[in-house]
C-alpha cells in the first residue's frame, strides 16, 4: 500500500498542498483536471466547492461535501512523482458470468 494523506491545505484556485504518511508534502495543481471531471465529480469545478476538501483518516484520502474522493495512490504519485503501483495502471478485465451459475 502506497503512503495516505494525512493533512490537506487550500493554497489557491484549484491547488492543494497534501502531507502524507511518510511526512512527505506536496503540492498539485488541479487546473486542468476539473475541466475534465464529469458526472458527480463535476461539482468541484465551482471552486468554493473544491476549497473545502478535506481528510478522510479512515481512508486516508481527500474528500469532498457529497462523499466525493479521488484515489490515494494516485494523489501520491501526482504530489511526489511516484510511481503507481503495477495494479493501479492495470486494466480490470471482467468475465462474464457462466451461463451454469445462479
Amino acid at each position: 500500500m502506497m503512503p495516505r494523506v494525512t493533512h490537506v491545505h487550500y493554497l489557491k484556485d484549484y491547488q492543494l498542498e497534501l502531507t502524507f504518511t511518510t511526512g512527505e508534502i506536496g503540492m498539485i495543481d488541479f487546473s486542468n483536471d476539473v475541466q475534465r471531471f464529469s458526472g458527480v465529480l463535476a461539482v468541484l469545478r465551482d471552486k468554493s466547492i473544491f476549497a473545502q476538501a478535506k481528510v478522510d483518516f479512515e481512508s486516508g484520502t481527500l474528500v469532498w461535501p457529497g462523499d466525493l474522493d479521488l484515489d490515494p495512490d494516485v494523489l501520491y504519485a501526482r504530489a511526489t512523482g511516484a510511481n503507481l503501483p503495477k495494479f493501479a495502471t492495470t486494466t480490470l478485465v471482467t468475465k462474464e458470468p457462466s451461463p451454469h451459475s445462479t
